[in-house]
Order: structure tokens, then C-alpha cells, then sequence
């Protein structure tokens, strides 16, 4: 009895707690009282390849030292890999509340601690620039992890949560991708510095009146339920005049914003700086937060070379990018080497489909039938509007029919997923401007729904946070080797 009381208490906690700190509190004591604790400690499990683990660990100790860095490097380049013996296995961050075996820890610890080992100590005959090749090749095919946002209209301010638990924890990626309302979101997140984010997560800080109702018969003429006006006004308050190019100079962070083609003749585009360097962000998104009867399409800009802003395509019209692509994950594969995607969901008609709210599906019998039922809602959905989008005359019920087919087909949750829990209140807020106490209790609502992905997170985007920042170490070393070199150079000459 006492056991369970204590147990109750600290649940209690759990779903109460105030920041990180509280929360890890309350969840060690429950993974000790629920025998989470001896669980960790075993590393024997058939959920991962526990030898291999083990062997590499040994291995990576032992280089280390002997101060054996060739063998140290060759470890290190030949035997990264993200998923390392299936330590990458969901079930192996659902038993316990707070980390993994101990072994998965160690043996991630390790790999870190040789990277800046390598990094920062002097290796004969491995100069900087080599190093720094070194470095960038590793990461390349290590790989990195994203942040993609949903959309979700104002419940789009749960995003905000998600970044800044993950922020906290040193977990934030570079790499961060949006669409509709998680666009607005990653575009203001794109535009500010790490030092900035704390001033960033102020509601008061933000332009908050994104919504004014236009009515029905602005809609039915084309012009959108709500006043296109206001909403752009509110992004260019929020996200100011970057063009994608300039955004990442100045905060070194990736944003990718999907949007979506009104013309049927052209295919669903992932805007960045890699694909539309000179494209104004707050521009991209308007566009993808352009909700078809909403919001009417609009016309991308750009900047010229002399700064102006110009119309980009100006033939081409884009709406809401989560019609068609909500999480362009395999986009980002191909772009920045993603190895990891971390998906903040709270579309309104996907989050009572994901299992257990965005929480990894343990194998039940219990939950067998529910899953059924969502596979086969979903397939015959598929079909039906795959059948109607081929096959009905009038144009305006074909593409309807073909956006619900898009909708239904896209993936809609990652490697970890988190997602909100909605009340009947939240949904009556969707289309409504939010005040900052609304938008405090949806960054709040955020961090506690992913706290508890923090251990998974941390396993997959450790190695790769470092591996990026030992690159800008070299980097800043390699100019610094370079302007060295310069000066030596001009004193030659000099004398």
C-alpha cells in the first residue's frame, strides 16, 4: 500500500511538473519503485546486440588510452552508425521513464568523448584540414536528426514547447523543417540565434494577431475565409525580412518549408536555402499556411541584388504545404543527410490516429483491434479517393478528392513522435488569436510531452550534435591556420 501511494504521488508529479528538472525527479523515483533502475543496470537483452556494443566500447576505451589515434580514427570512420546493434530500438526507451541500458549510455558517452579527443589533441600527420575532411565525411554518413512541425493552425503553438525542452537539453537540431502553421513556426525559430531563443519564447514578444475573419462571402469569392492581410503583416512582425540564405548566415540553422502547387501540372516543393536561397521566408510562410478556403493561394517573393523584394514565379500560385507533403522527410534525406526525425504532430485529424498520442505502440493484444480499425479507415479511405480524384468530371470535386487522397497518404509521424493531448477547448481556439496566457500553456503543454522522448533523442542525436560541433571547431581553426600561414607569407615578402 505504501508502495503504491508513493508510486501515485509521483505520477502525480510527473503529469504536474513544472520544468525538466521535476519531471526527471519524479520519473527516477518511479523507474527505482517499478524495478526500472536493475533493469538499466543488466545489459543483457535480446532488444539490442548487446556483444557488438560491448566490444566497440572496449575497443574505443582502449585506443583512447594508448593514445592510439590511427586505430582510434579508423574506429571511429568505418564504425559509426546511427542504429549501432539495434541500439536504436524503441523498446528499449519505453521500460524506463528516464534513459536506456547502461551499456547504450556508456557506449554513446564514449564515441563523444573520442570525437573531441581526435578534435582537439595534435596527431602527427594529421593536419587540420585533414581533420576537418575527416569530420565532414564522418558526418555525412553518420547523419543528423531533423525537427519537422505539423500543421494545426493556433495549436501550432505547442511547437514551441517541443523546441525549447529540446533547446534546454542541448537537442535542438540544425536542421528543422515545417509546413502551414509549424512553417510560421520554424520560420521565426530560423531567424533567431541560440542566444536569442529565450526572448523568443515570450509570447509577449510576438505579434499574436494572425487571425481576422473576412466571412462566407469572401470565401465563395476566392478570397479566403480570413483577412490574407493581417496574417502577413503578423509574419513579417515575427519573422522579419530574411531571405532564406541570410536567415542561415545568421543563425547557422536549416529551415525547409513546404508548399503546395494550386496548378495540377506542378509537384509540391520543399523551400530552404539550398533549393530558394533568395526567397523571403516570411513568404514561404504565408504560402504554406495558405489553407485552401482559409487563406487564398499566394504569389512567393524574393529578393533581387539590390534587396528589393520581387515576385518569385509569378505565374505559379502555392497554398498550405501539409496538403501535400505535412513532413517532408524524405526530401530532407537527400538534402542534409537526415538520419533521425523528430515530428512535432498536432494536426487535428491525425492526433487521435497516432498510438497513444504520438507515444511508441508497445505490442498489445488490447490495442490490436483499434490498430485494425485505423489500417483499414485509412486504406479504404485511400482508395475511395484515389477512385474519385481519377474519375469525377467536375474540376473543383477532383481536386478536393485528390487533396484528401494526399492527406490520407502522407506519413504523418517520425521516429519519435509527439503530439498534444486536445481538449474540446483547444479546438474552439484552432482559427481564434491566442493570448499569451493560451500561448504559455501550449509551450508548457509542449515540454511535457516531450520530456519523456528525451532519453530516445538523446541516444540518436548525441553523435551528431558532437560530430557538428567539432566541424566548426576545425573550421575556426582552419581559418585561423590559414590567416597564420597569410601573415607569415606577407613578412617573407616584406623582408
Amino acid at each position: 500500500m505504501i508502495k503504491d501511494a508513493r508510486i501515485a504521488k509521483y505520477r502525480k508529479m510527473l503529469a504536474e511538473a513544472p520544468n525538466y528538472e521535476v519531471w526527471k525527479a519524479a520519473a527516477l523515483e518511479l523507474d527505482f519503485l517499478e524495478g526500472n533502475a536493475e533493469w538499466k543496470e543488466e545489459f543483457v537483452s535480446d532488444l539490442y546486440h548487446y556483444e557488438l556494443i560491448y566490444d566497440r566500447l572496449s575497443n574505443l576505451k582502449q585506443y583512447r588510452q594508448q593514445n592510439d589515434f590511427e586505430r582510434l580514427k579508423r574506429a571511429l570512420r568505418e564504425g559509426l552508425h546511427h542504429d549501432l546493434g539495434n541500439m536504436g530500438n524503441a523498446a528499449l526507451y519505453t521500460r524506463s521513464r528516464v534513459g536506456t541500458k547502461h551499456l547504450i549510455e556508456e557506449y554513446i558517452t564514449q564515441v563523444c568523448e573520442s570525437l573531441d579527443f581526435l578534435c582537439d589533441n595534435p596527431v602527427p600527420g594529421f593536419p587540420v584540414a585533414d581533420k576537418l575532411q575527416f569530420f565532414r565525411d564522418t558526418l555525412t554518413s553518420y547523419g543528423r536528426p531533423t525537427l519537422l512541425l505539423s500543421g494545426g493552425a493556433t495549436l501550432g503553438m505547442f511547437h514551441f514547447g517541443v523546441i525549447k525542452a529540446l533547446w534546454e537539453k542541448g537537442l535542438l537540431p540544425q536542421v528543422v523543417a515545417g509546413s502551414s502553421s509549424g512553417a510560421i513556426i520554424a520560420a521565426i525559430l530560423g531567424v533567431h540565434t541560440d542566444a536569442e531563443i529565450p526572448e523568443m519564447l515570450v509570447p509577449e514578444n510576438h505579434n499574436l494577431k494572425a487571425w481576422k475573419w473576412r466571412g462566407l462571402l469572401s470565401a465563395m469569392r476566392g478570397d479566403g475565409l480570413m483577412d490574407q492581410e493581417q496574417l502577413r503583416s503578423c509574419l513579417r512582425a515575427n519573422i522579419g525580412e530574411y531571405s532564406f540564405e541570410e536567415a542561415y548566415q545568421r543563425t547557422g540553422r536549416s529551415i525547409n518549408i513546404s508548399v503546395s502547387p494550386v496548378q495540377a501540372n506542378q509537384k509540391a516543393r520543399l523551400l530552404c536555402g539550398y533549393t530558394s536561397p533568395y526567397l523571403l521566408v516570411w513568404s514561404a510562410a504565408l504560402a504554406s499556411a495558405a489553407v485552401p478556403g482559409i487563406f487564398p493561394p499566394v504569389t512567393l517573393m524574393k529578393k533581387d541584388l539590390h534587396g528589393n523584394a520581387l515576385p518569385y514565379m509569378p505565374k505559379v500560385k502555392f497554398v498550405d504545404g501539409s496538403v501535400v507533403s505535412d513532413l517532408p522527410i524524405e526530401r530532407l534525406m537527400h538534402l542534409y543527410d537526415v538520419n533521425f526525425t523528430i515530428v512535432s504532430q498536432t494536426n487535428p485529424h491525425v492526433v487521435p490516429f497516432l498510438s497513444g498520442r504520438g507515444e511508441d505502440e508497445k505490442l498489445s493484444l488490447a490495442r490490436l483491434p483499434m490498430h485494425l480499425l485505423k489500417s483499414e479507415i485509412q486504406f479504404h479511405g485511400q482508395g475511395v479517393f484515389d477512385y474519385l480524384r481519377k474519375r469525377l468530371r467536375p474540376e473543383l470535386l477532383r481536386q478536393v478528392s485528390g487533396q484528401m487522397y494526399t492527406i490520407m497518404a502522407q506519413r504523418y509521424s517520425g521516429d519519435v513522435t509527439i503530439a498534444p493531448s486536445y481538449s474540446v477547448r483547444d479546438f474552439s481556439r484552432m482559427l481564434a488569436n491566442p493570448d499569451p496566457a493560451y500561448v504559455r500553456e501550449m509551450i508548457l503543454a509542449g515540454e511535457r510531452a516531450t520530456w519523456p522522448k528525451i532519453s530516445m533523442i538523446r541516444s540518436h542525436a548525441r553523435i551528431s550534435k558532437t560530430l557538428e560541433r567539432c566541424v566548426r571547431r576545425l573550421k575556426q581553426q582552419n581559418r585561423r591556420t590559414a590567416e597564420l600561414r597569410l601573415i607569415s607569407n606577407s613578412d617573407s615578402s616584406a623582408s
